[in-house]
């Protein structure tokens, strides 16, 4: 019995000691020694657990002993550890390379990493987190080789030109965006709910037929995690916004003298005799210019069971402009759910949606004639109300607060877009695939054009009231379905096998109209249904479009032993934009790699952990035609009816019923290199491409055909071809000093050459402005990159008399030179200088791209810097109005005032010179490297968040746009319309501003 009862008594504290809760810690680290912030510490078959810091440390209180828990990460192996004492653990997980390598790299399917034969950058949630970019392609600038991002305007809710590996078409030269499946647009997605970026970048990208050419980002958006509990995180940030630097103008006094100085040199009256009271005047930049804020919320719940998933989120955004913070505004609100079932064993089904809307304001920016522009022109002398009335500085330039005061617009847009996807595996290794991705966006815009009067003959002067209003309907789908066999045989020889289908549509309209004499003149009565003015000209407007694309493609993917690979794909395209003889089309590509790495004699390296190399080959497309074959009644014409002349249409543009898509012809090859136990990543390709069949507008015909009537246009024709060679090179390096601190380097460089390599007939494009009633200054011509700038060269300035006798006569550009003026070179050598000897004087485009990124951490915190540069580029100085009487730069207090005295800028006089005329002096070195962002962050200890009831709370300050070192004078060396002829051009670039952000994570 004492037995008995020993034995009871005994069973009985083994099972109290088993239960006893006990309070357990922990690092979690990767195989290289690195700390894995942000790992899941999770109790198994409860809702309880925590994260990882910064550096891989947790606590986790209240476990009962025997109890297991789950430590997980994205890439890494799960491991169950079961908890039998309190000691601090020390987790290692090691990669799971099925996941770590598992990216949307291809298109249409998935492939390892270690396998991908093709040139890919990928951007993942972290460099998202660090930078917290406000459009979701500023997340692309610096990050990724062979990528550049650039913006028309630093405006509110302004758009982002990318381009992947510069600029091969004289069109569009945008890449193609596919999120979760369908085409989409990066700025209609919260930067927040995206995962990853994917970036096809080579002849890979063939799977995607003619929408590839010029590119592909492959957007993976966040989704939940199946067996874990509900996770909510919520992040916050506020801060000011600046303009980055106000161009160093001449103040009143400064302005006074050398403009006397000018009318004195042509004989005329001074305009200010009395100089001694003016001082500085009004520095309109700083009127303009004012401090805005901009605040942001992103709200997440996300988690799964065991057969679910789900995510969710929301998002809203309120951005300020800098100038005119009223009138120039943006407000963005995002809602995205995104769930996935499995159904049974065999059957997934997953869906996703995005919600998107936004309302905006704008002023007129990035071209002539804007505030910014006026700013810059309008006279020091003038105050702030101050209206020229009398037309002293021209007829183009006013009082850029008044016409501020009376600009008047709204614009609001709506988006639904999403997919539908269902997964079959009928047996082991096939997998059938059907997706329909969906987006409709609407949107409407009012415009108010009030009465109003600037002065004397003022472009901008308004008679007669007007509203303006227009809608838009833009609807599209994707419907892909696509069968996908892996198999593995004898052991040596893996194959996969993708056969599929692709049909798209995208369709819509348009209805705009304009109302007159608006009711008390006022914004309040804007609205056509009050404006009962009619006009004699036609004061509406519509259009449809709808076009349509089927496909299929295919695709083979081997490898013998791991260690070589091969892919081949075809697809073939039809498409409705063109006529029906050249609708179709096939797209091939092959690609393969060596995994030397895997070999016996490097198998055992202590040194190169990974060596790859990879060679691509193949063709894509670029669908920049609608409708070049279809005579549209896009023209003007007037005629007689009944005895009375009656405004009508016409024939548009020339049709060309044998235009098509044009080619890219692509080949790259890389290496891929891992050294140093995976800390050191190095990445480098060459890569070639021709792009051919461009497509060239106003291409040269018999004017018998009617291109040269009113409101028509000459034909659009397969005309030229350019090349583009360059190399790439990623480098990124990682290490951990100690337990308590951690760093990371990344830098990446790309090399660009590019040059048109034919054009039919000698043909030469030509587009951008300078100035007003000069001829295009950009072009397109074989020998020379794409929109290169074609102006007169000049070599200094006449000294005197004598130098202006021993040039070549300058007279046949207009006017005779003077000592003082613009000494232009003799560039073809005839003994004269005329238009003749314009030549090539710079280019938009950059010769090196580039990004510097740095990181640490040190015990809780986190600091990053995101660096960004382009060098070899040049950029047009146009935003100086052709005015003897508007204000100037402040270089002109280094004009020439006598011999000797300067040999760069030319002397102030309102007599007739050309010194004017397009040249390289108003063309400057615009090469650029800006600090984009510098982030410090601090992160609570996890014991004190555990004490909390929370995983995660982080408050970080950070600075976007901090510097730009440059010797560019205007505000943005990076800013450009996007043109491939006639970007560039600076007309007074909205600036970017720079931004002070205070910042919240929390997670729950």
């Amino acid at each position: 019995m004492k037995h008995t009862l020993f034995k009871i008594i005994a069973l009985f504290f083994i099972a109290y000691s088993g239960a006893q809760n006990i309070d357990i810690s922990g690092n979690v680290q990767d195989a290289t020694g690195l700390p894995i912030p942000g790992a899941n510490i999770i109790i198994k078959d409860s809702n309880r657990g925590t994260t990882t810091d910064f550096d891989g440390n947790f606590t986790l209180s209240g476990v009962t002993n025997g109890t297991t828990i789950s430590v997980s990460f994205i890439g890494y192996i799960t491991k169950d550890i079961v908890i039998t004492n309190n000691y601090k653990l020390n987790i290692l997980l090691k990669e799971d390379l099925a996941m770590l390598d598992e990216v949307v790299v291809v298109g249409y399917g998935t492939q390892k990493k270690k396998d991908v034969t093709g040139a890919v950058s990928i951007i993942n949630a972290a460099t998202l987190e660090d930078l917290k970019p406000i459009d979701a392609a500023q997340a692309l600038q610096g990050t990724s080789a062979g990528v550049s991002v650039t913006s028309p305007s630093g405006s509110p809710g302004g758009n982002f030109n990318i381009l992947i590996r510069g600029v091969s078409s004289n069109g569009d030269n945008g890449p193609l965006v596919i999120i979760d499946g369908y085409a989409g647009d990066l700025n209609s997605i919260n930067p927040s709910d995206i995962e990853t970026f994917s970036v096809l970048k080579d002849a890979q990208a063939a799977i995607y037929g003619i929408q590839g050419a010029n590119g592909v980002v492959l957007v993976t958006t966040k989704s939940g995690k199946k067996n874990s509990a509900a996770k909510i995180n919520y992040d916050a940030y506020t801060g000011i916004q600046e303009t980055t630097r106000e161009l160093p103008y001449l103040n009143a006094t400064e302005y006074a003298l050398i403009l006397n100085e000018s009318y004195a040199a042509n004989g005329q009256a001074l305009p200010y005799p009395d100089v001694s009271g003016l001082g500085t005047g009004t520095d309109w930049q700083s009127e303009l210019f004012e401090q805005a804020p901009i605040t942001s919320h992103n709200l997440s719940v996300t988690g799964g069971g065991e057969k679910s998933t789900y995510y969710f989120g929301g998002s809203v955004l309120e951005q300020d402009g800098i100038i005119a913070s009223d009138k120039s505004n943006f407000n963005r609100a995002n809602a995205k759910i995104k769930l996935g079932f499995d159904l049974s064993e065999k059957l997934k089904f997953t869906t996703s949606a995005n919600y998107f809307n936004n309302n905006r304001k704008t002023i007129g920016e990035n071209a002539l004639g804007t505030p910014l522009f006026n700013a810059l022109n309008y006279a020091p002398t003038y105050s702030l109300d101050q209206q020229d009335t009398s037309g002293f500085l021209g007829n183009e330039v006013i009082n850029p607060l008044s016409q501020i005061a009376n600009t008047y617009n709204e614009y609001s847009g709506n988006s639904i877009e999403g997919t539908f996807q269902l997964e079959y595996e009928a047996f082991e290794g096939f997998k059938v695939t059907s997706r329909i991705g969906l987006k409709s966006y609407d949107d409407k815009s009012k415009t108010f054009a009030p009465i109003v009067q600037y002065g004397s003959g003022k472009v901008f002067n308004n008679d007669r009231s007007s509203v303006t209003q227009t809608q838009n309907t833009n609807n599209s789908y994707t419907w892909d379905t696509f069968a996908t066999y892996n198999k593995l045989f004898n052991d040596k020889h893996n194959t996969t096998f993708t056969l599929g289908t692709s049909a798209q549509r995208f369709w819509g309209d348009n209805l705009s109209g304009t109302g007159f004499d608006v009711q008390n003149n006022s914004w309040e009565f804007a609205d056509i249904s009050l404006a009962n003015g009619l006009s004699e000209a036609k004061s509406t407007s519509s259009y449809i479009y709808d076009s349509r694309l089927s496909s299929y493609f295919g695709r083979i993917q081997y490898d013998y032993d791991s260690k070589y690979l091969l892919s081949a794909m075809v697809r073939r395209d039809g498409s409705s934009d063109f006529a029906p003889n050249n609708r179709i089309d096939y797209f091939y590509s092959a690609t393969a790699g060596w995994k030397i790495s895997d070999e016996a004699f490097l198998k055992d390296s202590d040194v190169i952990n990974f060596l790859k190399l990879r060679a691509s080959y193949g063709t894509l497309g670029n669908n920049v035609g609608d409708d070049l074959y279809r005579a549209l009644l896009s023209g003007e014409a007037t005629y007689v009816l009944d005895g009375s002349l009656v405004t009508g249409t016409a024939s548009g543009r020339v049709p060309n019923a044998d235009a098509s898509w044009e080619t890219a012809e692509k080949l790259d090859i890389g290496l891929d290199i891992n050294l140093f136990n995976n800390q050191l990543e190095i990445v480098a390709d060459y890569f070639i491409e021709d792009r051919n069949d461009l497509l060239i507008e106003n291409f040269p015909i018999s004017g018998i055909l009617g291109g040269g009537a009113p409101g028509a246009g000459l034909p659009t024709v397969n005309a030229g071809t350019t090349r583009n060679k360059g190399l790439e090179l990623f480098l990124n390096y990682k290490n951990s000093v100690s337990d308590d601190f951690s760093y990371g380097l990344s830098y990446n460089v790309t090399k660009i050459d590019g040059e048109v390599t034919a054009v039919s007939n000698g043909n030469i494009s030509e587009g951008g402005s300078f100035s007003v009633g000069q001829p295009a200054i950009a072009r397109m011509e074989v020998g020379q990159p794409i929109g290169y700038f074609y102006g007169l060269k000049t070599n200094g300035i006449f000294q005197n008399q004598a130098e202006v006798d021993a040039h070549p006569s300058q007279s046949g550009l207009g006017t005779a030179a003077s000592p003082g003026d613009i000494r232009f070179v003799d560039v073809n050598g005839d003994g004269e200088i005329t238009l003749d000897d314009r030549t090539n004087i710079g280019k938009a485009q950059a010769d090196y791209i580039m990004g510097l990124n740095f990181s640490f951490n040190y015990k809780n915190f986190d600091f990053s810097a995101y660096m960004y540069a382009e060098l070899g580029k040049e950029t047009v100085r146009n935003y100086e109005r052709d005015q003897p009487n508007v204000n100037r730069l402040s270089l002109y207090l280094d004009r020439w005032t006598g011999e000797g005295t300067s040999n760069s800028v030319p002397r102030a006089t309102v007599g007739a010179t050309s010194n004017k005329l397009f040249s390289d002096f108003y063309v400057e070195d615009s090469s650029f490297l800006r600090m984009q962002n510098i982030q410090l962050g601090y992160s609570l200890p996890n014991a004190v968040t555990e004490k909390l009831g929370i995983s995660k709370f982080r408050i970080y300050t950070k600075v976007n746009n901090a510097f730009t070192l440059t010797k560019y004078r205007g505000y943005d060396p990076a800013a450009t319309n996007g043109d491939a002829i006639g970007g560039g051009i600076d007309y007074g670039f909205y600036p970017i501003s720079r931004q002070f952000i205070l910042g919240l994570n929390l997670s729950i």
